[in-house]
């Protein structure tokens, strides 16, 4: 099993669909990083403001790319091998 781009793909595509899975209530709210604080105007968002924005950035963009993209990644599996 050789480490090829092919591979490297199929690690980017499980990371973008396991950050699309988290679930803000169920599971963020219960580590702390749920949307209980709001920043003022003007100040500069914390490391945590801007992953829980990252975080809600993919989920919105890429739920629907995801599944085609998924589908196509299952075929080529059931395909190649």
């Amino acid at each position: 099993m050789a480490f090829g781009l092919y591979s490297l793909l199929e690690a980017a595509i499980l990371c973008l669909n396991a950050v699309c899975v988290l679930h803000e209530e169920r599971f963020l709210a219960k580590v702390g990083w749920g949307t209980g604080a709001q920043q003022g105007f003007g100040e500069d968002p914390g490391m945590k403001a801007q992953l829980l924005n990252l975080v809600r950035s993919i989920r919105t963009v890429m739920r629907i790319p995801l599944i085609g993209i998924n589908v196509v990644v299952i075929v080529l599996k059931l395909v190649f091998g």
